[in-house]
């Protein structure tokens, strides 16, 4: 592993969400995932976030899966909300979990079996996202889509890979037709969506296929032909028995690697929403949401 940082490879996030509201909010709740988690190739040297009319009370907090969150209350009257995070970090290409010429040694049968009768205490934490959560649902047809990838003798990591191509090449990026609450099984008849909707359908084959597969969320360096730059971004990570948890993006077809800052993970994207509140009062409002990487 690399050791220390330079001007050169820390990276700048700015993540800001504003709401306008129609009508006073007498008072509102929040909770934000907007702290990059430390990883063994993510490292967070800075992060702050500042919210404005300023937050009655607030405090941060680890999450049952380690992600960092921010709780805060605002209890004076307010007809907008500004909360902006900003974050310096330091990002380390993952060494390549596999190639052509080095497989992880398993199967889809021998994963599913080991994650069914977990072996070590990494096997257990890994049980848990095997289930159904509210985003993902387990379905037959989800299963029969990913077969097709897993032949016998397919190595486990290459099948998951050419699952993440087969989402890529037959479904199309286009935000116009999904939003947060549209179900996996109208992404899949429709075959069109964005990376969270990708995400959650890739999550679903590999669970219906009897393994486990989890949620992450985060942001994207910008670059060629790069989607999802602009905005909070949505992968998966499957898990192999050996070689642990492995991202996967179906919105770009890439293995993450140096380009993918990581937030937070959880089972969907219920457990992992950038931004979310209750509020009393309001009306109507409008949000707007800005977010920029760039190196320094």
């Amino acid at each position: 592993m690399t050791s220390g940082t330079t001007r050169e490879n820390i990276l700048r996030v700015s993540h800001r969400t504003r709401y306008a509201y129609a009508e006073p909010v007498t008072r509102s709740f929040h909770r934000g995932f907007l702290t990059p988690r430390t990883t063994e190739f993510q490292d967070v040297h800075e992060s702050r976030v500042t919210i404005n009319p300023p937050a009655a009370g607030s405090t941060t907090h680890e999450d049952y899966y380690g992600n960092r969150v921010a709780l805060f209350m605002i209890d004076a009257p307010h007809n907008w909300l500004s909360v902006e995070a900003r974050s310096e970090l330091t990002i380390r290409p993952e060494p390549p979990a596999f190639s052509e010429t080095r497989h992880c040694g398993w199967n889809l049968e021998s994963v599913r079996q080991r994650v069914l009768w977990p072996e070590s205490s990494e096997d257990l934490r890994a049980h848990e996202f095997c289930f159904d959560s509210p985003h993902v649902f387990r379905r037959q047809e989800f299963a029969e889509y990913a077969a097709s990838c897993f032949a016998e003798q397919t190595d486990f990591l290459t099948g998951v890979k050419d699952l993440m191509h087969r989402i890529h090449s037959e479904f199309l990026y286009d935000p116009a037709v999904t939003t947060i609450s549209t179900p996996v099984s109208e992404v899949f008849v429709h075959k069109s969506g964005v990376c969270q909707d990708f995400a959650h359908l890739m999550i679903a084959c590999l669970r219906s296929a009897g393994v486990a597969a989890r949620y992450v969320s985060g942001y994207l360096v910008p670059g060629p032909n790069v989607i999802g730059a602009q905005a909070s971004h949505a992968w998966i990570s499957a898990y192999c028995p050996g070689t642990g948890w492995v991202d996967f993006d179906p919105t770009n077809d890439v293995l993450p690697a140096g380009r993918h800052i990581t937030v937070a993970w959880g089972r969907d994207f219920s457990d992992v929403s950038p931004f979310r509140g209750v509020i009393v009062g309001g009306g109507e409002h409008e949000v707007a949401v800005e977010v920029s990487v760039s190196l320094e």
